[in-house]
C-alpha cells in the first residue's frame, strides 16, 4: 500500500547530506542567532531589512535597521571586509530578506537569511527591542 510520503523514494543519503549543506550555508534560524548574539563576538552583522517604522515597534536586539535601498557600496564598506551579514525582514510572508540578501551578494558580500524573520524570532519565545 502506498501513500504520498512513500509514494517518490528518498534520495540516497550522500545527496540529502549534500542538500542540507548547501541550505545552511544560505541560511541560520533564530534560535542560532540568538545563541551567538547572547556571546562577546557572535561573528556576523545583523540587519534588519523593514522599514524603520516596524524596526521602531520591535526588532531582533542588537540589529541595525538598514533596508535593502540603503545598502550601497559605500555604506557597506563601512564594515571590514569579509564580515558576514545575516538579514531578516517581517517572516516567512515576506521576501524582503530574500531581495536584501540578493542584493549583497551582488555586492560581492558574505550574506545569510535568518529564517523565520520577526514571526519567528517571536514564536521561538524571545524577546524584542523597541525604539
Amino acid at each position: 500500500m502506498s501513500n504520498p510520503v512513500i509514494a517518490i523514494p528518498p534520495a540516497p543519503a550522500a545527496e540529502v547530506a549534500a542538500h542540507y549543506a548547501r541550505r545552511l550555508a544560505f541560511e541560520t534560524d533564530c534560535a542560532d542567532v540568538h545563541a551567538a548574539s547572547e556571546t562577546a563576538a557572535p561573528g556576523f552583522v545583523l540587519l534588519d531589512v523593514r522599514g524603520p517604522q516596524a524596526y521602531a515597534r520591535g526588532h531582533v536586539p542588537g540589529a541595525i535597521n538598514l533596508p535593502r535601498g540603503k545598502m550601497t557600496p559605500r555604506r557597506m564598506a563601512e564594515w571590514p571586509a569579509g564580515t558576514l551579514f545575516v538579514v531578516y525582514c517581517a517572516g516567512p510572508h515576506c521576501n524582503g530578506a530574500d531581495k536584501a540578501a540578493l542584493h549583497l551578494a551582488e555586492l560581492g558580500l558574505p550574506v545569510k537569511l535568518m529564517i523565520g524573520g520577526i514571526t519567528g524570532w517571536e514564536d521561538e519565545g524571545f524577546a524584542l527591542a523597541e525604539g
